[in-house]
C-alpha cells in the first residue's frame, strides 16, 4: 500500500461532532443554493406532490413540540422531491386571534379589553403585526436550522387581505345555503379575554380545580300552608355565584327522593344521599321524583330586581344523577348550556347577571358590580345569615379553563355568530371514511368528533383577527354578508378612505346600503374564530379564484401532518371548508402524531419549568438526534424527549461515521477511485460483497414501501439493523482482506462493495438526517469524480435494482446471523471474554435442511464466535433443559386453589415434552391435574416462565428455530491463544496511541514471564502479522514502556517506529 498526501476521501476521527457539521453544512446549502437547484431541477417534472403545511403561530420562538412535526414535514417533502416531483414547498404561518393578541398585551402591560381600546385599536393592531414579523422570521431561522427545505420567501401569512377575502368568500356561500344564524347562546366566556371560545376550543381545556361547593335550602311554596314546619328542598352547586339567576330545581322523575325531619325543618334530598343529613333526622316518606314535579318553591335570592316576576318550580330531567350533590340540580338558563336547552323545554324565564368582564350587572343589587368569585363568597355569607345554608365542601372537578391565558371559564348568555353544522355533518362524515388516516385509528376519532359536534360558533368579540363581513341593518333586519374584498369596495359608500387594510380598527368605518331598505350599515365588530383562518388554506394559496387551472394541478393536496389536537382543530376546519365549497375532501392522507413530553412523561409547560425550546435543544444535541428521534418515534405514542436521547440515537451515527472513516483510511491507503474502468470491472465478488449489495437493494424496496406509507418509524428499524449488519458483520468478516498490501481484486471489490453502500446510504438517509447525509455524500463525491451531483438532495432517492437482488442469499444468511446472534449471547452468558478462543459451538436446527446452510458458512461462524469447530445436535435435550417457573400474575385469578396441585405437576414433566412444545407453533404445554377432566392447557412464555439451563460445560441461547450452545471448557492451547489475542489488543491500542498510521511498520520490546511468555513465544508470527512487527524481542531488563496487567499477569512492551527507507 502506498502513502499518498492528496486523500480523495477525506480521513475522519472516530469521534463525531454533529453541532460543527450541522452549520458546516447549512453554510454549503446556502452558499450552492442547493435547494434552489433542487426545485428548479423538478420543476419540468411531469409528476407533482401536492403538500400543505399546516400554519406555525407566528407568535414565540419554535418550541420542541414543533419540531417533532415539522421534521416529518421535511422527511416527507425531501422523500417526494428526491422521487423527481415538483413541490410548492410554501411554509404558512397561522397571524390572527387571541394567541398573538394575548402575548401583545403581555408585552404592553395590558391586562383587559378596556386597556386595549384604551391604548387605542390602530396602536395594537400594529403591535401585533410587528410581533408576527418578528417571530415569522425568528421561525423562519430556526427552521432552517433544523434543516427545513421551504420557499421561505413564498410563505403565506393569514392575516392578508386575500385570505380573509376567501374565508369572506366561503362565509358568504354559508350565508346563501342558510347556515349563517345568529343567536343568544350560554357560552364558555373568558372574563380576562372577553370573549367565548368555540367547542373545537374547550378540547383538553379543563383542569382538575377545587371549589366551594354549598348545600342551600330552597322554601317550598307549595307546602307552607298544610305543614307547621317549613319545607326545603336541599340544592347543592359548585358555582354559588350562579344561584342568583336561578329559575328552576331540575329532578330525576324515577330516583327515590325522601322527606325527612331534621332540626324541625322538613328537607327533601334523594335517598342516595341521606348520608348527607348525619343520621340526625327522621324519615318522613319515599316516593319517585316525578311526584315533585310542578312543585312551586322561591328561590334564596327571590328579593333581586332581576328575580321580578320569575316562577319557580321543579322540572323533571333524567341526566339528574344520586351520586353526587343533593339529587336537586339548581337551573340557571343564562348560566349553562344543558340549563338553557332546559328552558326551552320548560319555557322557563333566562336571567343573564355579568358583563363582558365577570362583572355582576346593576339589577342585581347588593352584588352590583361585584366579580364572579367575589359575588359566590357573598352568596354564601348571605345564605349563612338567612340560614339557607346546611354547610359547604371543598369539591374537587373537572372545570374549564381559558386555553390562552388559563383563566377559569364561566358560562354567560351571550348573542353570537354561529354555522349550522347539522346539514353538513353526514357529509364531513362520509368524507372521512374517504381519507386515509395514518395511524388508521384516528379515522374513529375525526367520526367521534363529528358525531358529538355542535354549531359552529366563528365569532370572538375581540380585536386582532378575521373581520367577519356580516353588515346587519337595524331597521329592517336584513343580513348581508360581502363575499370578497372587491365586493366590498364595490358595496361601499363609506369608510375607504382610509381603509389601509382588512382589519379593525380601520374596517369598522366602512358602510354599505341596505339592499332591501336602502339604510346604511355598519359592519359588525365581532373578529372570527381563527380556525377559519387555516381552514381556507388550500383555497387561498392554491388560487381557487384566481387561476383554476393551478388549483385543479394542486387540489386535492396528497398529504397533510399535524398534531392529534389538530382532529378537531385544523383538520376538521379544513375539511368543513372544502366540503362546503368543492364537496369533497382537501386532503387524500393525513399524518397524525401524538404530543412530546418532557423525559418523565410530563406535559411540557413554562410554568413547570420543563418545557424546551427547539434553540435550547438544537444547541445542545443538534437537529439530526432530534430528526432521528421524531422519525423513529412511533406516531400513536407520546414522545418523550429528553437529553438522554444523544446518549441512545448517536451511536447509530457513530457507527455510519465509523465505517466510513475505516473506508476512507484504507481507500486512501490504495488509491481506490470509484469510478475507474478497474473498479468497475471486478470479475470474481466474494459472497459477503454479494450479500451486502443485495441486502442493500432489499433496504431500498423496504423504505421506499414504508415511505410511501408514512411508515417512519419501520423506515428507521430497517435502516438501523442494516448498518449494524454492515459494521458488525460485513465489515468484521472482511477486514483481513483491506489489511492485505497487494491490491487485490477481492480488495478492490470490498471497496467498490463499500463505496457504492455507504453512496446509496448517504441518499437513503437523506430525508431522515439531511445534514448527516449530505456530509457523508460531500466525502464520498467531492474529490472522486466532478460530474457527481453536488448535493445528495439533488440526487434521486435509490431504486430497487433486480440484477442486484438475491433472495437465496440473503434468507441463508439471515439463517446464519440468527445462529451468530445465539452464539453471541450464548458466549456473554459463559462470561468468557471474546477475545478467548473456544472448543466449539453446538448448534440443534428445528429445520435440519438449515443445517446445509450453517454448514456453508461454517468458516464465517466459527470466526466471528472464535471457536475451532462447529458441529450440530441430533437432538436438543442433549443440549439443554427448561427449568419452568408459574407466572402467578397470569395463572393465580384463573387457578386459584388448583395453582399448588401445579407447582407439584410441572416439577415433574418430562423434559422432551417440555422441549417438544417450546419448539412448536403454538408452544403449548398440556398439564393433567385431575385424570377425570381434560389437560390444562399452558402457553410458554406466557403462563410459564422459561430459563435455558446448559447441559455439562456449556453455555446456551435458544430461540424458536435453534439451540446454539458454546463449549466453555478451557484447553492449555486455548487458554495460550486468549492470552495472544489480548496482547495483539494491547499493541493495537499502543500504535493508536502513537499516532501510528494502519501501515506503519513496527519493532516491539517486551518483557514478561509465565503464561505470557509462553504465549508470546508460542504465537509469535500471529503477533506479528496482525500488528504490523517486524522485530518481536524479549528483554531482561526494561525500564521504558507501558506496564500492563493481563489476567493476572504482568507484561512491559516498548514499541517503536521502523525507519522509512
Amino acid at each position: 500500500m502506498k502513502e499518498q498526501n492528496n486523500q480523495l476521501f477525506p480521513e475522519v476521527t472516530s469521534s463525531l461532532d454533529l453541532l460543527t457539521l450541522e452549520l458546516e453544512v447549512l453554510e454549503f446549502w446556502e452558499t450552492n443554493k442547493v435547494f434552489e437547484k433542487l426545485v428548479d431541477k423538478n420543476s419540468q417534472s411531469t409528476k407533482h406532490y401536492s403538500f400543505i403545511d399546516g400554519p406555525i403561530t407566528a407568535n414565540n420562538p419554535m418550541g420542541l413540540h414543533h419540531a417533532w412535526g415539522r421534521s416529518l414535514k421535511d422527511l416527507i417533502q425531501r422523500y417526494w422531491a428526491m422521487k423527481g416531483y415538483e413541490q410548492r414547498f410554501q411554509n404558512g404561518f397561522d397571524c390572527q386571534g387571541l394567541w398573538v393578541e394575548v402575548e401583545v398585551e403581555k408585552d404592553l402591560g395590558l391586562n383587559s379589553k378596556k386597556a386595549i381600546e384604551e391604548f387605542g385599536l390602530e396602536n395594537f393592531s400594529n403591535k401585533c403585526k410587528e410581533r408576527i414579523d418578528h417571530y415569522s422570521k425568528l421561525i423562519i431561522k430556526q427552521s432552517k436550522r433544523l434543516g427545513q427545505f421551504m420557499d421561505w420567501d413564498n410563505s403565506y401569512f393569514t392575516h392578508t387581505d386575500t385570505n380573509i377575502s376567501y374565508i369572506w368568500y366561503f362565509l358568504k356561500k354559508c350565508h346563501e345555503k342558510g347556515w349563517i344564524i345568529k343567536g343568544n347562546f350560554p357560552m364558555p366566556w373568558c372574563t380576562r379575554c372577553g370573549t367565548s371560545l368555540s367547542q373545537h376550543e374547550q378540547h383538553n381545556s379543563y383542569k382538575e380545580l377545587k371549589h366551594t361547593s354549598v348545600f342551600t335550602k330552597f322554601p317550598l311554596l307549595s307546602h307552607q300552608k298544610k305543614d307547621q314546619e317549613k319545607s326545603f328542598l336541599l340544592v347543592w352547586t359548585t358555582t354559588p355565584w350562579t344561584l342568583t339567576a336561578n329559575t328552576a330545581v331540575a329532578v330525576h322523575p324515577d330516583l327515590n327522593y325522601c322527606k325527612v325531619m331534621k332540626d324541625n325543618e322538613v328537607l327533601y334530598v334523594v335517598e342516595s344521599k341521606l348520608s348527607l343529613l348525619n343520621e340526625d333526622y327522621e324519615l318522613l316518606d319515599v316516593f319517585p321524583g316525578k311526584e315533585l314535579v310542578g312543585m312551586k318553591y322561591e328561590s334564596p335570592f327571590n328579593h333581586l330586581l332581576a328575580q321580578k316576576g320569575v316562577k319557580h318550580k321543579v322540572i323533571e330531567w333524567i341526566e339528574v344523577s344520586g351520586k353526587e350533590g343533593t339529587g336537586f340540580v339548581h337551573i340557571a338558563p343564562g348560566c349553562g348550556a344543558e340549563d338553557y336547552e332546559l328552558s326551552k323545554i320548560h319555557k322557563l324565564s333566562i336571567i343573564s347577571p355579568i358583563d363582558d368582564y365577570g362583572i355582576f350587572l346593576k339589577e342585581f343589587d347588593e352584588f352590583q358590580g361585584l366579580f364572579v368569585t367575589e359575588t359566590s363568597k357573598k352568596v354564601v355569607e348571605s345564605l349563612r345569615r338567612r340560614k339557607l345554608l346546611l354547610k359547604t365542601e371543598e369539591f374537587t372537578h373537572r372545570y374549564p379553563t381559558c386555553w390562552r391565558c388559563h383563566e377559569e371559564l364561566v358560562f354567560r348568555l351571550v348573542q353570537e355568530w354561529f354555522i349550522d353544522s347539522e346539514h353538513i355533518k353526514p357529509l364531513l362524515k362520509e368524507a372521512t371514511t374517504k381519507v386515509e388516516w395514518v395511524p388508521r385509528f384516528y379515522e374513529k376519532r375525526m367520526i367521534d368528533w363529528l358525531n358529538n359536534m355542535g354549531n359552529w360558533c366563528i365569532s370572538r368579540k375581540r380585536y386582532w383577527g378575521l373581520p367577519l363581513p356580516f353588515f346587519e341593518c337595524k331597521s329592517c333586519g336584513e343580513l348581508t354578508v360581502i363575499g370578497t374584498k372587491e365586493e366590498l369596495f364595490e358595496k361601499a359608500v363609506d369608510g375607504l378612505d382610509n381603509l389601509k387594510e382588512l382589519h379593525r380598527p380601520w374596517i369598522d368605518d366602512v358602510k354599505i346600503k341596505c339592499p332591501k331598505c336602502n339604510k346604511v350599515v355598519s359592519k359588525v365588530t365581532e373578529v372570527g374564530d381563527c380556525w377559519l383562518d387555516a381552514g381556507i388554506i388550500p383555497f387561498s394559496t392554491l388560487k381557487y379564484l384566481e387561476d383554476l387551472e393551478y388549483w385543479n394541478k394542486w387540489f386535492p393536496t396528497e398529504a397533510v401532518c399535524e398534531m392529534r389536537e389538530q382532529i378537531r382543530l385544523w383538520f376538521y376546519s379544513l375539511l368543513f371548508m372544502s366540503i362546503t365549497l368543492k364537496g369533497e375532501p382537501p386532503y387524500k392522507r393525513v399524518v397524525v402524531h401524538e404530543k412530546v413530553h418532557d423525559k418523565d412523561g410530563r406535559a411540557m409547560h413554562r410554568s413547570w419549568g420543563n418545557a424546551i425550546w427547539f434553540e435550547e435543544a438544537a444547541d445542545k444535541v443538534g437537529a439530526e438526534i432530534i430528526r432521528w428521534a421524531s422519525a423513529k418515534q412511533q406516531l400513536s405514542q407520546t414522545l418523550n424527549f429528553g437529553y438522554h436521547l444523544e446518549d441512545e440515537l448517536k451511536p447509530f451515527f457513530l457507527t455510519v461515521w465509523n465505517v466510513y472513516s475505516f473506508f476512507a483510511t484504507f481507500a486512501n491507503l490504495d488509491q481506490f477511485k470509484p469510478n475507474s474502468k478497474q473498479s468497475k470491472t471486478v470479475k470474481s465478488q466474494p459472497y459477503l460483497d454479494k450479500w451486502l449489495l443485495s441486502k442493500l437493494n432489499e433496504l431500498v424496496k423496504q423504505v421506499r414501501k414504508d415511505l410511501d406509507k408514512m411508515n417512519f418509524r419501520n423506515a428507521t428499524m430497517e435502516i438501523e439493523q442494516f448498518v449494524e449488519q454492515l459494521s458488525t458483520w460485513y465489515l468484521r468478516r472482511s477486514r483481513r482482506r483491506f489489511w492485505k498490501h497487494e491490491n487485490s481484486e477481492e480488495k478492490l471489490s470490498g471497496y467498490y462493495t463499500l463505496y457504492e453502500t455507504l453512496l446509496t446510504l448517504s441518499k437513503i438517509l437523506a430525508p431522515f438526517v439531511p445534514f448527516f447525509s449530505e456530509k457523508l455524500y460531500q466525502n464520498l463525491t467531492k474529490f472522486t469524480n466532478s460530474k457527481m451531483l453536488s448535493s445528495v438532495h439533488l440526487c434521486a432517492y435509490p431504486k430497487f435494482m433486480k440484477s442486484n437482488y438475491d433472495k437465496e442469499l440473503n434468507e441463508k444468511m439471515d439463517v446464519v446471523l440468527q445462529v451468530v446472534r445465539l452464539g453471541r449471547s450464548a458466549r456473554s452468558a459463559s462470561n468468557f471474554r471474546l477475545r478467548q478462543p473456544l472448543s466449539e459451538v453446538i448448534v440443534w436446527s428445528k429445520d435440519k435442511k438449515l443445517e446445509n446452510v450453517l454448514s456453508e458458512f461454517k468458516n464465517e461462524i466459527q470466526t466471528e464466535l472464535n471457536v475451532k469447530n462447529l458441529r450440530f445436535a441430533k437432538n436438543p435435550e442433549k443440549l439443554l433443559e427448561f427449568k419452568l417457573k408459574l407466572n402467578y400474575q397470569v395463572l393465580g385469578p384463573r387457578l386459584r386453589g388448583e395453582i399448588t396441585l401445579l407447582e407439584d405437576k410441572i416439577m415433574d414433566i418430562d423434559q422432551k415434552i417440555v422441549i417438544d412444545a417450546y419448539y412448536k407453533k403454538d408452544q403449548v404445554l398440556e398439564v393433567k391435574l385431575d385424570p377425570s377432566k381434560k389437560p390444562l392447557k399452558l402457553v410458554l412464555n406466557d403462563d410459564l416462565i422459561l430459563e435455558a439451563i446448559p447441559l455439562g460445560d456449556r453455555s446456551i441461547a435458544v430461540s424458536e428455530q435453534f439451540a446454539v450452545a458454546i463449549d466453555t471448557k478451557i484447553t492449555e492451547e486455548l487458554l495460550l491463544e486468549g492470552f495472544a489475542r489480548d496482547i495483539v489488543r494491547h499493541i493495537q491500542n499502543l500504535r493508536k496511541k502513537e499516532g501510528l498510521q494502519v501501515n506503519d511498520k513496527i519493532a516491539i520490546s517486551y518483557k514478561t514471564k509465565g503464561k505470557l511468555e509462553q504465549a508470546i513465544t508460542k504465537f509469535t508470527d500471529y503477533i506479528c502479522t496482525e500488528t504490523l512487527t517486524t522485530n518481536l524481542t524479549q528483554k531482561e531488563k526494561l525500564t521504558k514502556g507501558e506496564r500492563l496487567t493481563i489476567q493476572g499477569e504482568e507484561l512491559v512492551l516498548s514499541l517503536s517506529k521502523n525507519k522509512q527507507k
